[in-house]
C-alpha cells in the first residue's frame, strides 16, 4: 500500500509498504485524512531528536473503519467515522499510576517515536479508537492537535475570573483560545502573524496583540487593568515566548508550556519566586479532551476551512512541506488526501 515517509533532513517520498496484519484486538482504518503537524515539520528539516529516519509521519487522523478483530469492542463497527487517540501508554509508570497516561514516560506517538498514519491502512488497538459522531473525515484531522490546546487549558485550571494570554496562533493554541472562551476567560491572543491575529479573533479571543510591531508589556496592563494576564499558554516553543510567559505573567499567576523550545532557555529566575508562579507542562491531550473538542465541532461554529491551508495528495506532499518549510508562519494545517478527494 501507498505510504509517504520521511527518508532523510529535507527528503520525503512516496513508498509502497506492506499492509498489517489485522490482530485480535485491532481495528482496520481506512485513512481518508491526515494532517502534517509541527512535529511533522521539525522531524522533515531534521530537527526532531525523538525520530529515528526513515519514519512513516502523522498522527492527525481522519478516518473510517473497514474491519475489526474478534476481541474488539461492539461499539466499534465498520463504516463508522472516527480519529486516533495516537499516544502509547506503558501503565506502569508515574505517570500512568496517576491516570495521567498523556504523559506516559514511555510514550510513543505516531509518526514520531514510531511509524505513523500518512498511509491507505493503518492497523491499530481498538482503545485508541475514538468515534466521531456525524463529523466528517476531513473535520476529523483537526481534532487532535486541537485536544492539544484544549488539554492546557485544563492544566491551568481556568475559570471565568481569569484573563488568559494565548502565545502562539497555530493549530494548538486556537484550541486552547477556543477553550479558554468556553470557560468564560477573556483572552488575549498574541502572535507575529495579523492574518492569525484576526482569525484568533473570529474564534473567539477578546483582543489580539502582534508581539512583534507592539509594546506586548504595555499593551497586557492596560488591557488587565496592571496586573498582567492570570495564566499565560506558551504554544510556540522559543526562547523569547516562553521568557515572555514569566515576564508578563501576573503575580501568582500560571504559566503552562506547551511548546519545545529547540534551545537552551536563560530566565530571571527572581520571577518564579516574587510572583510565586505555577509553571505547568502540558504534554499531549487526554481522552476527555478529544471528546471536548469533537463536542465542540459537532456545534458547527467553528471555521474549519480557515483552518485547513491546503489539501494535498501524496505525490503532492513532498512539495507541500517544502514549501511549508520556506514559510512555516502562513500555515495552518496541510492535509494529505488518500482518498483523492482535495476539496
Amino acid at each position: 500500500m501507498k505510504a509517504i515517509q520521511i527518508t532523510a533532513e529535507r527528503e520525503m517520498a512516496v513508498v509502497n509498504i506492506e499492509e498489517e496484519k489485522l490482530l485480535d484486538n485491532e481495528v482496520l482504518l481506512q485513512l481518508n485524512y491526515v494532517g502534517f503537524c509541527g512535529s511533522d515539520l521539525s522531524t522533515y528539516l531534521g530537527k526532531n531528536p525523538m525520530v529515528k529516519m526513515p519514519v512513516i509521519p502523522g498522527h492527525e487522523v481522519g478516518a473510517v473503519i473497514v474491519k475489526t478483530g474478534k476481541d474488539v469492542s461492539e461499539t466499534l463497527k465498520a463504516g463508522m467515522t472516527v480519529t486516533v487517540n495516537p499516544y502509547t501508554n506503558c501503565g506502569k509508570c508515574a505517570s500512568c499510576r496517576n491516570l495521567r497516561v498523556n504523559a506516559c514516560q514511555h510514550n510513543e506517538t505516531l509518526g514520531v517515536q514510531r511509524n505513523g498514519a500518512m498511509r491507505e491502512y493503518i492497523a491499530l488497538p481498538w482503545e485508541k479508537i475514538i468515534p466521531a459522531g456525524e463529523l466528517s473525515p476531513r473535520t476529523c484531522a483537526l481534532i487532535e492537535p486541537m485536544s492539544v490546546g484544549f488539554h492546557a487549558v485544563s492544566r491551568a485550571q481556568v475559570t471565568d475570573i481569569d484573563v488568559v494570554m494565548v502565545i502562539g496562533c497555530g493549530m494548538v493554541g486556537m484550541g486552547a483560545i477556543v477553550r479558554a472562551v468556553q470557560r468564560g476567560a477573556t483572552v488575549i491572543a498574541a502572535d507575529i502573524d495579523e492574518e492569525k491575529l484576526a482569525l484568533a479573533k473570529k474564534m473567539g479571543a477578546n483582543h489580539a496583540v502582534n508581539t512583534l510591531t507592539e509594546d506586548v508589556h504595555t499593551r497586557l496592563l492596560e488591557m488587565t487593568g496592571g496586573f498582567g494576564p492570570d495564566v499565560v499558554i506558551e504554544a510556540v516553543g522559543s526562547p523569547v515566548t516562553y521568557q515572555m510567559a514569566v515576564n508578563e505573567v501576573a503575580f501568582t499567576g500560571r504559566v503552562i508550556c506547551i511548546g519545545y523550545a529547540k534551545s537552551e532557555v536563560s530566565f530571571q529566575t527572581k520571577f518564579f519566586v516574587q510572583k510565586e508562579l505555577d509553571i505547568r507542562g502540558s504534554r499531549n491531550a487526554q481522552p476527555s479532551d478529544f471528546r471536548a473538542v469533537i463536542h465542540y465541532l459537532e456545534k458547527g461554529t467553528c471555521p474549519v476551512d480557515t483552518l485547513i491551508s491546503k489539501v494535498v495528495l501524496p505525490e503532492e506532499a513532498p512539495a507541500a512541506m517544502q514549501e511549508w518549510s520556506e514559510a512555516p508562519g502562513k500555515v495552518f494545517r496541510i492535509l494529505v488526501s488518500f482518498t483523492g478527494d482535495t476539496k
